[in-house]
C-alpha cells in the first residue's frame, strides 16, 4: 500500500481557502441581515405612521423588533463561530472523520 505524504503547502492553502470561505459567508450574512431587516423595518414604520401610531408604539410592536432580535442572536452565534474561540471540538471531530473515511477507503 502506498502512503501519501501530506503536502504542507497544499494543506495550508486548503485551510486558508476554508477560512476565506467562512469569512465570505459571514460577510454575506451580515449584509443580508442589515438589508432585509432595514427594509422590513421601514415598511412597518411607514405603515404604522399611516395608521396614526407614534414612533414609540411602532418600535414596541413585535413585528419591527422580532426579526432584528432573533436573527441577531443567530448572527451572534455565527460571529462566535467565525471569529470567536477556536472550537477545537469541531476541528478535532472533522479531522477524526476525515481520517476515518480515508482509512475505510484503503
Amino acid at each position: 500500500m502506498k502512503v501519501i505524504e501530506p503536502n504542507t503547502e497544499e494543506i495550508k492553502y486548503l485551510q486558508a481557502k476554508k477560512r476565506v470561505e467562512a469569512l465570505k459567508g459571514y460577510y454575506w450574512h451580515v449584509a443580508i441581515y442589515l438589508i432585509i431587516n432595514t427594509l422590513t423595518s421601514w415598511k412597518n414604520i411607514l405603515r404604522g405612521l399611516e395608521n396614526g401610531e407614534s414612533i414609540i408604539e411602532i418600535f414596541y410592536d413585535y413585528k419591527v423588533s422580532f426579526s432584528w432580535i432573533v436573527w441577531g442572536i443567530i448572527l451572534i452565534i455565527h460571529t462566535i463561530r467565525v471569529f470567536g474561540f477556536n472550537n477545537s471540538f469541531t476541528k478535532n471531530w472533522e479531522d477524526r472523520k476525515i481520517k476515518e473515511y480515508m482509512n475505510k477507503s484503503s
